[in-house]
């Protein structure tokens, strides 16, 4: 058999293998502070973990913390037995190889991921001697946002166990005076309330936050693993009417500009809105819960227009009208009858939106375009760049574009691009119970415009960050930083200009509340700058996006910043393994998201049938449904509860089998030069040949999971007559003629010729030539095993599924059935979803569904064995 390249990885949820995370009854985290100073909206939290080895063995310690997602890490180190040892950051390319050879070795190499809607998630561990002790220290920076009036300030407390000594320190200091201070958060009532202290005078604020150790264990959000909540601190600054509050130091400025008492300015928005297939159900629902909550709160002088569309664009009315209470009410009953269905024409959407705006121009007004979607285009203009250069032309820079994206079905980088590129922002909107409470809590941000058209001007100033900004909201704040020309503080003269209802405004009063001698103005400036740079990165293509990441680059390294164009390698005493440190992306997670092209998302057509009709109905009640016609996949239904399965880059994928029926086991096929894989389903349990040399007496076997639909119960590795591993949900064992080695919490077991690494959720085997990675998943409160060759043997004679071809094949025929040909034999095919769990995030696609035999051009029988 010809030497192919192919991968088979298993669809299943991660899971931490409880046998090998570190045992926390064997070492005692005695002391745990969180540290967090806030000088001019500038926060610096410093996370303290102290840990003890109370052991007579080595052991592994973990740190593992949250925080927030707008922060940049800038500093991490430990201290274990009088040395120091530093993380350092460094430009991703360069630190490749270190995160090369840790995902190399079945290592978590990402070590920083998205969790939830506003945190991410730091873990490390370090190999402590028996009676020793070691000091996690980590810090981070962030800039405070101002939202709805108020800064907040969350800390996340998750010390994994209850603590003795543990400390939430937080000071607040605002030269302008701070006019209020909260706390709240899951961490702040109950049980825990009286373990609060907060004190305000003036221009400082402390708050103190010192449980106990019963009072770690019995509140809402606590257990005996301690406590895991929020904390929140919540204030705003005292404000004055004028240009806002100033601060210098070192040659660098900051500035904070919200004036309050401005008057509203009518605004004309318009409302577009997907009602494509895709929105069916809950999402639908909370749309029109929250736009009928947004409906009642316009005002009188405001002027709306709502635009739903699918392949086609829906007009409630054609033009802007007043919000009068006679047209609210049409419009509520229009928003309460919006159905589901259909494809996504986004672009003429958005363009029609575009268009009533602009055929609507008010003097003293300001106009805003919401666009609300949940997926991709799919009908009409599809190209994403073509869609981003039509809505560019017809804003014009004339009014802002805010897109949100509802779920993670959503391309958010497209919508992203998109706002920016009109002077909006994007924002994902989290398919949970309170979504139409956070359409609306974004609506408010932008409800109120109280300025258009501000530019902020800084005479004697250089190096400014954003300075032009269309619109100033009420509950805002616009902040700009920058050098001082020479530090020539004389010479320095800050001035706004700005549209309001009074017409022309202009702030030229200068105050210098503080000059501090830290390089925190500095550090502001260098926050803001590279956010922004980050975000016009993503606008630009060739020479001019390589000159502004460059620059952006740059000073990330120069401030110690994590971004996304920077890693930290986390440095850790001889011998121990090297982790790098990369910060996420928005919404790096799992994703379920449908292919953007290829296939249009229309009205079911007149005929047609459900897929796998040898199924009967009452299977399909948690399956995504497909309807097919001659144009392919064309629209899917979600019944009850669905889930969605779909394909990533590896060549055999095994997923669970979508449909209630007996065990079933989905494998996917990767296709040569194809978009869409090919799948197959084979019926549990089976005993599978995964891999076979006949040159030696290396083989992988595998026993299909008889309970779950996902993936094997248990994997055999054979080495040779006398040597093979053995591999269950609970077990390693590893034999050597007579001797039996079972796996007892240490990171490496060795016999023989053969290695085993336990780290986490996955067990690396090694001997030779070959590694292979065995990743343990749960579903349903079952775990399964999925076997993933990460070297390959240099035989070119291999056997087994492992060690199937890509697939080769084109399509025939679409309609009645569609067809496709591989190697001279054609099959029928129908579309199917699965999802691919072989990496720590699951992603979902399209796959051709056939028989097992066609797929693999020869009979599945070859493949099934009596023995493992």
């Amino acid at each position: 058999m010809e030497r192919t390249v192919v991968h088979i990885t298993l669809f299943g949820l991660l899971l931490s293998l409880a046998s090998t995370l570190p045992n926390k009854d064997d070492w005692d985290i005695y002391s745990f502070h969180i540290n967090s100073t806030v000088t001019s909206r500038y926060a610096t939290t410093v996370i303290t973990s102290r840990v003890a080895n109370r052991m007579d063995e080595s052991k592994e310690i973990e740190f593992h913390v949250r925080i927030p997602r707008n922060a940049f890490i800038s500093k991490f180190r430990m201290f274990i037995d009088g040395q120091v040892y530093d993380g350092v950051v460094k430009a991703k390319e360069q630190a490749q190889q270190q995160y090369t050879e840790a995902v190399s070795r079945g290592e978590s190499a990402g070590l920083v991921s998205s969790v939830g809607r506003t945190l991410e998630e730091f873990k490390t561990s370090v190999t402590v001697a028996a009676h020793k002790k070691v000091t996690f220290e980590l810090t981070y920076e962030e800039l405070m946002k101002r939202t709805h009036g108020k800064y907040e300030l969350q800390i996340h407390a998750r010390p994994m166990q209850p603590v003795s000594d543990f400390k939430v320190d937080v000071h607040i200091q605002e030269e302008a005076g701070i006019s209020f201070i909260n706390v709240k958060g899951g961490l702040s009532t109950k049980a825990l309330a009286n373990a609060i202290t907060k004190t305000h005078i003036d221009k400082e604020a402390w708050v103190y936050f010192y449980p106990t150790v019963n009072q770690q264990k019995m509140c809402d959000s606590c257990s005996d693993q301690g406590m895991n909540g929020d904390l929140v601190i919540v204030y705003d600054v005292n404000r004055d009417n004028g240009l806002g509050h100033i601060k210098k130091s070192d040659g660098y400025f900051v500035h904070h500009f919200a004036p309050s008492d401005l008057p509203r300015i009518p605004k004309n928005v318009v409302f577009v809105i997907d009602q494509s297939g895709s929105m069916h159900g809950r999402k639908i629902l909370q749309t029109r819960t929250a736009l009928i909550h947004i409906l009642n709160d316009l005002a009188e002088d405001d002027h709306f227009g709502l635009i739903t569309f699918d392949g086609n664009v829906f007009h409630w009315k054609r033009e802007l009208v007043q919000a009068n209470s006679k047209n609210l009410e049409s419009a509520k009953n229009f928003a309460s009858n919006i159905q589901a269905r259909g494809s996504t024409d986004i672009n003429e959407a958005v363009l029609q939106g575009a268009r009533m705006l602009n055929d609507h121009s008010r003097e003293g007004s300001a106009s805003i375009l919401i666009l609300l979607t949940d997926g991709d285009p799919t009908s009409g203009v599809t190209n994403l760049e073509k869609i981003q250069s039509n809505v560019r032309q017809a804003i014009a820079g004339k009014f802002p574009l805010y897109c949100l994206g509802f779920g993670f079905d959503v391309d958010f980088k497209f919508l992203e691009k998109m706002s920016l590129q009109n002077n909006g922002v994007a924002r994902r909107i989290y398919d949970d119970s309170d979504a139409d409470l956070q359409l609306k809590g974004f609506y408010e941000e932008v409800a109120t415009p109280l300025l258009t058209d501000v530019t902020m001007i800084y005479v004697g100033g250089t190096n400014l960050t954003q300075t032009n900004f269309s619109q100033y909201y009420n509950g805002s704040e616009i902040v700009v930083a920058g050098e001082i020309t020479d530090n020539n503080i004389e010479t320095f003269t800050p001035q706004v200009v700005a549209i309001s209802v009074r017409m022309d405004s202009q702030y030229s009063s200068l105050v210098i509340f503080l000059n501090l001698s830290d390089d925190r103005i500095q550090r502001v400036w260098a926050y803001l700058t590279v956010k922004q740079l980050l975000d016009k990165e993503l606008q630009l293509s060739g020479p001019e996006k390589e000159k502004v990441k460059k620059e952006a680059l740059e000073l990330s390294l120069k401030y110690s910043f994590v971004t996304p164009l920077t890693s930290m390698v986390v440095t850790k005493p001889l011998g121990e393994t090297t982790d790098v440190l990369h910060k996420p992306k928005e919404g790096e997670r799992s994703q379920t998201r449908l292919p953007s092209r290829g296939y249009s998302i229309l009205r079911k057509p007149t005929g047609a049938r459900r897929l796998r009709p040898d199924l009967p109905g009452d299977m399909y009640e948690h399956m995504c449904i497909f309807w097919i016609s001659g144009s392919g996949v064309i629209k899917h239904i979600l019944e009850k509860k669905s889930e969605y399965f779909l394909f990533t880059r590896n060549v055999l994928t095994l997923c669970t089998s979508v449909s209630l029926a007996p065990v079933l086991h989905r494998f996917l096929l990767k296709a040569e030069n194809q978009t869409v894989p090919l799948c197959f389903d084979v019926s549990g349990p089976v005993r599978l040949k995964l891999l076979h040399y006949p040159s030696r007496e290396l083989s992988v076997n595998g026993e299909l999971d008889s309970v779950t639909n996902g993936g094997f119960s248990r994997i055999f590795i054979h080495v040779s007559d006398s040597q093979h591993v053995e591999i269950d949900t609970n077990w390693v064992t590893v034999r050597d003629g007579q001797t039996v080695t079972y796996y007892t919490g240490q990171d490496h077991l060795t016999a023989g010729s053969v290695t085993v690494i336990v780290h986490n959720n996955e067990i690396d085997v090694a001997t030779g030539d070959m590694r292979m990675v065995i990743i343990v998943h749960e579903k349903n409160g079952q775990k399964f095993l999925w076997p993933v060759l990460r070297q390959r043997p240099l035989d070119n004679n291999a056997e087994g599924l492992l060690a199937v071809e890509a697939a080769v094949y084109e399509e025939v025929q679409q309609a009645p059935v569609r067809k496709l040909k591989i190697k001279n034999q054609e099959a029928d095919v129908t579309g199917e979803m699965v999802v691919d769990y072989s990496f720590a995030s699951p992603v979902t696609m399209i796959c051709w569904l056939m028989s097992a035999d066609s797929a693999l051009q020869r009979p599945l029988s070859q493949f099934v064995i009596t023995q493992l």
